[in-house]
């Protein structure tokens, strides 16, 4: 695989960028006034309407829009920001979006029959990883010193105590109940000795059992929450973690590849009908983000400083470009002011990041199970029919091929691969990830449901 953002990069890079140069010449910058290429009558539905929540990791969609992916495609396309989770998954829903950015914990929980009543799929995967975790400073200053390296929750547990004695939950912040940010929240916090708290079944809020309080609050809110004292820290995407280091009110602890190993994050998601009423609109929007996510990876990551510009803008993320620019160029400031290299970090092509890999979405349908938003032990035939029924890769594959047979990418650039991602990166706990035997994986945690076990109004069962 080719590595990202000057840590070098292998010959299929090299080429990768060669070719998104060459099938981005001729096609100038976008705005809202471009006009389609004339392969428009192509598509059924050339006007389109794309929903997205203020994180970095909307760059694919930006990217296609502002680089003319889109309009060479027959495309003209609006980004809408939406103001929360819910809402844009209900915009989705409705048909207001014909597609989004989106949670993938929203696509999979409607196929596994706990979220949205309308089938969603997702054949297309914004990113890999791009998360942290953000502590106050009244909580830094408890602390004290810190480890170098990966921080432990562990760190916590005097401070939960103290607030505990003194009669005061310690609460933290996360996005969406179905977010990768609430489950590398709890994977981190459990993996640190405390227990996040179990879903009932319906119940939104996962606090029974819980020795840390979490609670949903909107990405662009994380760093205004936390300094007006409500949330003592969170988890959140870029660039709201780098935001709390600029505002001097609080510094991220530990990113997500050292917690959980890999982990997939954001997708493009749509309704199952809108896919199948729409198979050369689809097809043209995943042509138009491959490509998008090969720009924003190629080379070394040399056109990550103009997707910050991009994204700086105040009708996409509209945060300062320096606050943009750390994440996004692989670079990380952490409590005590240490910046370090995060290469893995926000990777949109590199290790077949926009491939919507099976295992991937098991992986999520596993924390799911851990905490009881699935309330009932699955056997592992049942981890894959789910994520088979939202995860969508063929779409993605017939989209790569048309770039190939069109000479806009080289076949070198999509690795065969059965829907399994080799994971070597550990997670912080040292249990490994096996995609293939979910159901023992899900129930193998010290802290979380083991099999056979349920959430009742008096605890686990």
């Amino acid at each position: 695989m080719s590595k990202v953002r000057g840590y070098g990069f292998t010959r299929r890079a090299a080429v990768v960028a060669l070719m998104a140069s060459v099938a981005l010449a001729g096609c100038g910058k976008s705005n809202d006034a471009a006009k389609p290429a004339a392969t428009a009558g192509a598509v059924e539905k050339p006007n389109l309407k794309l929903g997205f929540i203020k994180l970095t990791d909307i760059a694919p969609l930006v990217v296609a829009k502002e680089k003319g992916f889109f309009a060479d495609e027959g495309l003209s396309v609006t980004l809408e920001p939406q103001a929360n989770w819910k809402v844009l998954l209900n915009g989705v829903v409705s048909g207001d979006l014909d597609a989004s950015h989106m949670l993938a914990g929203q696509v999979l929980a409607a196929s596994a029959g706990i979220g949205a009543k309308t089938r969603l799929i997702a054949p297309f995967s914004l990113d890999l990883n791009g998360k942290g975790i953000t502590l106050s400073n009244q909580v830094l200053g408890m602390v004290g010193t810190l480890p170098d390296g990966p921080v432990s929750a562990a760190v916590l547990k005097p401070v939960v105590a103290k607030f505990k004695a003194e009669g005061k939950p310690f609460k933290m912040g996360m996005v969406f109940p179905v977010s990768t940010h609430n489950y590398v929240l709890r994977y981190w916090l459990a993996a640190g000795g405390m227990n996040p708290g179990y879903y009932l079944p319906g119940d939104t809020a996962g606090l029974t059992g819980a020795d840390v309080q979490l609670s949903v609050t909107p990405p662009p809110q994380m760093p205004a929450t936390m300094e007006a004292g409500t949330i003592s820290g969170y988890s959140v995407g870029e660039p709201w973690n780098q935001a709390a280091v600029a505002k001097k009110i609080g510094a991220p602890v530990i990113v997500d590849p050292d917690i959980a190993g890999t982990t997939g994050d954001k997708v493009f998601g749509m309704t199952e009908a809108f896919a199948a009423k729409n198979p050369k609109t689809v097809q043209a929007l995943l042509r138009a983000l491959i490509r998008a996510s090969m720009w924003l990876d190629a080379d070394g990551g040399k056109n990550r400083p103009e997707a910050v510009k991009l994204l700086s803008n105040s009708k996409y993320v509209g945060a300062d470009e320096k606050v943009l620019l750390a994440s996004m160029t692989g670079k990380f400031t952490f409590a005590g002011g240490k910046t370090v290299a995060t290469p893995e970090f926000n990777m949109f092509f590199d290790q077949q990041a926009s491939y919507p890999m099976y295992s991937d979405g098991i992986w999520f349908l596993t924390q799911m199970r851990r905490w009881g938003q699935i309330a009932e032990s699955k056997p592992d035939q049942w981890y894959l029919d789910t994520v088979k029924a939202a995860y969508r890769p063929d779409l993605y594959d017939a989209a790569a091929k048309a770039l190939v047979d069109g000479g806009k990418a080289p076949a070198d650039a999509f690795p065969k691969t059965d829907g399994f991602r080799a994971y070597s990166r550990k997670a912080i706990d040292g249990v490994a990830f096996d995609a293939h035997h979910p159901a023992a994986y899900a129930a193998g945690f010290a802290i979380g449901l083991k099999d056979g076990q349920k959430v009742t109004p008096a605890g686990v069962k």
